[in-house]
């Protein structure tokens, strides 16, 4: 038993690379009594806000080395009341740490996507970098808050209809658009292609070592966790890049999620090539 989910496996990368995290989250029933002591890991400071309903779990099936799934539940809609709740403890907690990643629900039901956009737009109106993990509605009511960070998968960028392709041509306007939308630097998620990150209004290719594929799962999030890592420590955003594509590269080396050493992603940071492609503009 593990405990799982995007800011679960991003706090995990985080806490490898030396920086240290606040998780906010919410708990409840049979599974998160069992959840909340999973999540006291070292270099994570807990706050929780209790759940009437029970927390989503997923049951997977690995023996033959794949992921089958067998049962799953993303967990009920919240309730007013613990809206209210996570969301000052998120605001607080962001505002405290100066710099806060907003990650995505199990399902887009669990929590609406205005709730996303008025703690984006608190946090950035007070000064907090807000890095945005997320995809559909959720990414789009951020948006207008004015991301410093916007980090999305090319599959997502297709599904939400922002690029008709996976072309490179395609994916690079997708970047701009987002970037006029409101986020100041977009990194863009290719799989086994590399990603493509938009920074000070620059389009790169991001070249990262050729890496034997264990699980490809969970390399997004790490790469999400290196960016605010290096940018948590006052690193520039071309360092942070190069650093979430080398922790992303690692993880699909791994079986676990948002896993890695942080000697070993930066022997890969070393080996990650930017390489201009265009002015934004």
């Amino acid at each position: 038993m593990h405990p799982g989910g995007q800011g679960i496996w991003q706090t995990r990368m985080i806490t490898s690379l030396g920086a240290e995290v606040i998780l906010c989250a919410a708990v409840g029933g049979e599974v998160g009594r069992v959840l909340r002591p999973l999540l006291d890991f070292k270099g994570v400071t807990l706050r929780t806000v209790p759940r009437e309903s029970g927390s989503g779990w997923y049951v997977h099936d690995r023996r033959d080395g794949q992921r089958r799934s067998l049962a799953e539940i993303a967990g009920a809609p919240f309730t007013r009341h613990e809206l209210d709740e996570l969301y000052n403890l998120a605001l607080a907690e962001g505002l405290r740490a100066g710099i806060a990643i907003l990650s995505g629900p199990a399902h887009p039901s669990v929590i609406k996507p205005e709730v996303y956009q008025r703690l984006a737009a608190d946090l950035k109106a007070n000064g907090v970098k807000v890095i945005a993990d997320l995809c559909g509605d959720h990414l789009k009511a951020v948006l207008s808050s004015g991301l410093s960070v916007v980090k999305v998968s090319h599959e997502e960028l297709i599904a939400d209809g922002l690029s008709p392709d996976d072309s490179e041509k395609k994916l690079t306007e997708a970047l701009v658009k987002l970037h006029d939308d409101g986020a100041e630097s977009v990194l863009v998620s290719r799989a086994d292609a590399g990603a493509l990150a938009l920074i000070n209004e620059e389009i790169y290719r991001v070249g990262t070592p050729k890496l034997t594929s264990t699980d490809g799962r969970g390399a997004g999030d790490s790469m999400t966790a290196g960016v605010a890592a290096v940018l948590a420590r006052g690193g520039e955003m071309t360092e942070a890049v190069r650093t979430g594509a080398a922790a992303g590269a690692l993880n699909v080396t791994r079986h676990g999620l948002g896993t890695g050493h942080q000697d070993a992603v930066q022997v890969l940071t070393e080996r990650v090539k930017l390489t201009p492609i265009k002015k934004a503009r």
